[in-house]
Formats: structure tokens, sequence, C-alpha cells
């Protein structure tokens, strides 16, 4: 795969062979971070889990300390009262069945997250299937399904994000922007890595956190040692 002369650069900065602290492994990606826009960091968790078993998944949400760095536009679903208390939190959409059929015919999906109150999910199930293979089925165990719709919206805006392995057994999480610079990024992974150590399932047998890495959206992956964690 052609990388540019720039992706170069930033790989000679690293040691391959090595797994660094967190805090180092932050000033790295601050340094090699190169794009002309402020790139996503993300870490990337693969866990000593099988997610083809109920009893081992590992799957939740938390407010990063500093925010992603992106403000999440949020669908919800709810009716009444509560469509109201969505709408003044600060919800982008609320609404029922209309939504539903704009998702189905026009195949929108101008949103990054979907909060539905618990008698909603009844419509919201009827979306499963386009839905849910873009991770945007609302979840309990997410808190995105739920009666205390403000407080879903204004933690969502305030930077909670959800974690989840993939069909790899590895978690891909956003936890901040370059500019936001080595001591917040950290703050946001060790918040996430505490949340993650956390959630390990009872059934989980041997070694639990198998590898970690963070990286930036253009930059290369920078291994971190995970038993320092």
């Amino acid at each position: 795969m052609f990388r540019g002369k720039k992706y170069q650069d930033s790989v000679k900065l690293i040691d391959k062979a090595m797994q660094y602290d967190p805090a180092e492994a932050m000033e790295l990606i601050t340094k090699t971070a190169k794009a002309k826009f402020d790139e996503t960091v993300e870490a990337h968790i693969k866990l000593g889990v099988d997610s083809r078993h109920a009893d081992q998944q590992v799957r939740g949400a938390i407010v990063l300390p500093h925010g992603t760095g992106k403000v999440a536009k949020i669908l919800v679903f709810a009716k009444g009262p509560k469509a109201d208390e969505a709408t003044a939190a600060g919800a982008d959409y609320v609404g029922e069945m209309e939504l539903v059929t704009k998702i189905q015919n026009e195949n929108w999906f101008d949103f990054d997250v979907v909060v539905a109150t618990p008698d909603m999910m009844g419509v919201v199930g009827r979306l499963g299937k386009v839905l849910g293979p873009k991770g945007l089925m609302p979840s309990p165990k997410a808190g995105t399904v739920t009666m205390d719709v403000a407080k879903a919206v204004a933690e969502i805006k305030s930077g909670k994000i959800e974690y989840k392995l993939d069909k790899t057994n590895i978690i891909h999480c956003p936890i901040g922007k370059v500019s936001f610079g080595k001591e917040k990024l950290a703050e946001n992974f060790e918040a996430l890595m505490g949340a993650v150590i956390k959630a390990k399932p009872s059934a989980a047998k041997g070694q639990y956190l198998r590898s970690v890495a963070v990286a930036s959206t253009m930059g290369p992956g920078i291994r971190i040692n995970a038993s320092k964690l």
C-alpha cells in the first residue's frame, strides 16, 4: 500500500517493536499527525473474549472528560411530554413514525446517535435491519433506551461515547482530536480504558487486554503497554 512522505516521516518517529506508556503514546500522536485538518484520535482495543457468546459481550458508554471534539447529531424517538423534553435538551430531530418512514423511504441518515423511550422501541424495531449494521440501534446498555431523554441528550452532546466489540473482538473508539493536546487525550484514554476494564465479563478467561493501540486519522498506529493499564 502506497504511503505518502508525511506518513513515512511519521513512521520514523515510532519504534514499532516498542509498547509505549499512555502518556508517551499521546505525545507521539501529536507529533505524528501531519494532516492539514484536525485529525481524530482513535483507540483500538483487542480483548481476550469471544463476542459470539452472549456472556462475553463488552458494551457500554462513558462520558469522556473532554468530549470527542465533535458535537453529535441526535435523533430521538419519543412522544408527548418526552418529545418536548428531548427538544428542550437540544436533540436535533424528534419524532415518531414519520421519522421511521423518512429513513425507510429516503435513506436518510443525517444523525450520529439514536435515542428512544422504551415505549417507542416497537416502532424503532422496524428499522433494525438498517440501524443495526450502522451501529445506530438504541440500546439500554448504552443508555440510549431510556425515559430520561433529556439526560441522555445532554450527556451525548457533552461527549458521551459508546464502546462495543466488533466481530474480531476489537473495540474501536474515538478519544478526541489531535488539537486537544497530549494531556487531554491521555485523560480521555484513561477514562475509556477504565470503563472497558470495569466491563470485563465474568466469563472471560485468560488475558483480557490482548493489545491496545492508538492512531490519528492519517497517522501510524502506536502500541501501548497494556500491562501499564
